[in-house]
This record gives structure tokens, C-alpha cells and sequence, in this order.
């Protein structure tokens, strides 16, 4: 049973803020520095966090991955917590990997594996790992498919499943994997040092533990998540009540040659708020659809930078409503293309960056350069051994306030 978090002193949760924090900032550098692809070890195109045991929320996250993978992985997380209560539950040493981009994905080149943390025979959260993978199959290499139709034109789309069950490795399953990449030695490479990021996350955590017992940091974990939620309401409260509107476009789908919509309505009622997306175009048939729950990730990263004190869990989304249309750009439904997911997200953060523009300049960015600039090529060695560039470029940032 969990203490009060009332009996928790101030320098003890800051303490264990910053070890929790440690832990998640660990596994980010384990994997950078082990894994095979440069869009992982140079780019940083990964990260790790830690996740209710329940609900999936985002708990702790890392500071030197990408942000919208943390938000996004929280619908990961529970996706895997539905999927082991429908198999009868989950079993220490059980890890999944997924690419879902429907279901807690993003696009089908980032692989995430998810695992449970056990105390005493009872899950006491989820630790998680997400990377960029150099190739997962598809119509080209590197996955940026600007003429696809369709996600399996993108790449394999692999559902959670065990990677590992109850401890041992599921060989058939590393074996499907590696034999729809281009680059399976690279795709080997990443998947061992996501392994050993979780192996890490889950020593640092026995050690922490061990340091304060299971109570004090179960209790520090709900305290850090309320007082996130409680500072995102004062900092709501301040900004004056009524609703903004605001709309940008993507130029095109890659398809077709019409502009497509982004539109929120931002409502501000005490200290709550509403993002109502409900204005956005459709589902388009090229690959710059995303689905519902990376729309709440890029959301949540952009408030992130409105209010920047407030800590980073999912705390912070706990007083905003989200309104988003089935089967629209920002919630599409499988088989539409996701590839191109990074397009729109940054477009949906500066709408956001925009509304806040419009009530407290003084908060909000300018806008940045909206578009991830990515490049492939392949070829073929001397050998005859496959070999993949991708490359993302990036531009210019708005101003800070």
C-alpha cells in the first residue's frame, strides 16, 4: 500500500523526480550509444519512459528522446495492458514489440517494445522503448513512401506480440523481423540494444527501490502526476476564458495536389480546456494521416512548450478535453498511410503555438519550418550486400518568446 503522498517531504520527491528521471535518461543513452542506425545513435530518433502499471499513463519520461514518442506510447502501453488481460495477464519477463501505427504507433519504422515491471508477484508499472527503425520492408527502402496509398505499401505492420514469454526469447518471432528488413544486421543491432535499454531500466529500478521501498516511490510517482496536473490548471486559469480559432494547411497528401485543413478551436473555460480538431480535413489518401493518439502526443508536446514549468507526465493533459473526428487527417483508421506522420505534427504544433499566439504572445513560439526534409537512397555494394541511406534535414525554428 502506497504512503500518503502528504507524508512525503519535499527533498525526498525531488530525490526520487530526479532518479526517476535518471533511469529513463539511462535507457535513451544505452540504446544511443548501442544501436546499429545512425537515425537512432546520431539522430536520437527514440526514447524511453515509464508508464502506469494500470492505466498506461506516461509517469517519467527521458530527456534527450523525442517527446512525441513518450506521449504516444502511453496508448502503447495500454494497448499491451489490454492485449495481456485478453491472454490471461502478464508474466514477469514478458516483453512485447509492436509498430501499430493505429494502436499507440506513430509510423511502421518505429518499433517499440514494452515491458512489465514486477514487485512481488504484481506489476508495479511498465517500462518502454521505442526506436526508429532503418528499414521494416514495404514498397521502398527507408519506409518514406510519398506515393503510398496505403500502410502496406509502408512497410510490415507487426501487431504486440511476445518478444519475450515469461523470460525466454521468441526466436520465430526476431526471425519474421529480421526477414522483412532490407538491412537486418542494422535491424538486429537496434532490437538488441532496445533489450538491453529495458535489461537497464529494470536493474535501476530494483536498485531504487531497494533505496526507498516500493511504498515511497509508488506514492512519490502519484504525487509527481497530481501536482503536474494541478500547476497545467493554475497556468490554464491564468489565460483569459473564451475560444480561438485557428486553421493551417499542408500543402498536399503527395498525391493529389489540394490543400489539406488543420483547424482548432481552442476553448479556455477556468482551468480547463477544450482542442477541438473537429474542423480538420478527412482521411487523405496519401501518407500524412495520423492517428488519434499521435494527435494527443503532438498536443501534449506543444503545451509542453506553452507551459514549460509544469512537470512532464500525464498529468499535464489531465484538464484538456480532446475533440477529434473518426476517420479524419488526425484520427485515421488502418490501412490509410502514416509515413509522412511527421508533416502534420509539426504542423498541429504550431496551431497550437498559433491559438496561444492570439491570448499570450508571451508564451507561445514562433513557428518552425514544418517539414521533416527526409531523403533515401539505396544501392547495392560490390558484394552485393544492401545498403540504405536516410537522412531527415532540419531547418529553421520560430522564435522563443
Amino acid at each position: 500500500m502506497a504512503l500518503d503522498p502528504q507524508e512525503l517531504d519535499p527533498v525526498t520527491l525531488a530525490i526520487l523526480k530526479g532518479r526517476l528521471e535518471q533511469i529513463a535518461d539511462e535507457m535513451d543513452a544505452t540504446l544511443f550509444r548501442s544501436a546499429f542506425n545512425p537515425i537512432i545513435a546520431e539522430a536520437h530518433d527514440a526514447s524511453h519512459g515509464i508508464y502506469h502499471a494500470a492505466s498506461g499513463d506516461t509517469l517519467v519520461q527521458g530527456k534527450s528522446g523525442l517527446p512525441i514518442f513518450v506521449g504516444v506510447m502511453a496508448f502503447g502501453v495500454k494497448a499491451v495492458i489490454d492485449k495481456a488481460a485478453r491472454q490471461g495477464g502478464a508474466r514477469d519477463g514478458d516483453v512485447w514489440i509492436f509498430n501499430d501505427p493505429y494502436d499507440g504507433g506513430t509510423h511502421l519504422s518505429d518499433m517499440r517494445l514494452v515491458r512489465p515491471y514486477f514487485r512481488d508477484g504484481e506489476v508495479f508499472c511498465y517500462i518502454a522503448s521505442v526506436g526508429h527503425w532503418h528499414d521494416v520492408g514495404g514498397n521502398v527502402p527507408g519506409n518514406y513512401n510519398p506515393a503510398a496509398t496505403e500502410c502496406f505499401q509502408e512497410g510490415v505492420l507487426i501487431p504486440p506480440v511476445k518478444l519475450f514469454d515469461r523470460g525466454e526469447l521468441r526466436q520465430d518471432v526476431v526471425d519474421i523481423l529480421m526477414a522483412n528488413s532490407r538491412l537486418p544486421g542494422s535491424a538486429y543491432g537496434d532490437l538488441n540494444g532496445q533489450i538491453n535499454a529495458l535489461d537497464l531500466g529494470v536493474k535501476r529500478l530494483d536498485a531504487l527501490l531497494a533505496d526507498y521501498g516500493d511504498a515511497t516511490v509508488s506514492s512519490a510517482l502519484a504525487e509527481l502526476k497530481a501536482r503536474a496536473a494541478l500547476l497545467m490548471r493554475a497556468e490554464i486559469a491564468a489565460l483569459p476564458d473564451g475560444t480561438i480559432s485557428v486553421e493551417d494547411w499542408l500543402d498536399n497528401d503527395g498525391n493529389s495536389d489540394r490543400p489539406l485543413k488543420v483547424a482548432l478551436d481552442l476553448t479556455i473555460a477556468g482551468d480547463s480546456m477544450v482542442m477541438d480538431f473537429s474542423r480538420s480535413a478527412p482521411a487523405c489518401r496519401g501518407p500524412v494521416n495520423i492517428s488519434r493518439s499521435t494527435t494527443i502526443a503532438a498536443c501534449y508536446v506543444a503545451l509542453k512548450h506553452v507551459f514549460g514549468e509544469v512537470p512532464a507526465n500525464a498529468g499535464v493533459l489531465e484538464p484538456i478535453e480532446f475533440r477529434i473526428a473518426e476517420g479524419s487527417l488526425l484520427a485515421a483508421t488502418a490501412p490509410k498511410p502514416v509515413g509522412g506522420y511527421t508533416e502534420t505534427i509539426l504542423r498541429l504544433i504550431d496551431l497550437v503555438f498559433q491559438a496561444i499566439a492570439q491570448i499570450a504572445p508571451e508564451r507561445s513560439n514562433g513557428c518552425a519550418y514544418g517539414t521533416i526534409n527526409a531523403l533515401s537512397i539505396t544501392g547495392h555494394r560490390e558484394s552485393g550486400e544492401r545498403w540504405v541511406m536516410f537522412s531527415f534535414f532540419g531547418g529553421g525554428h520560430g522564435g522563443h518568446p
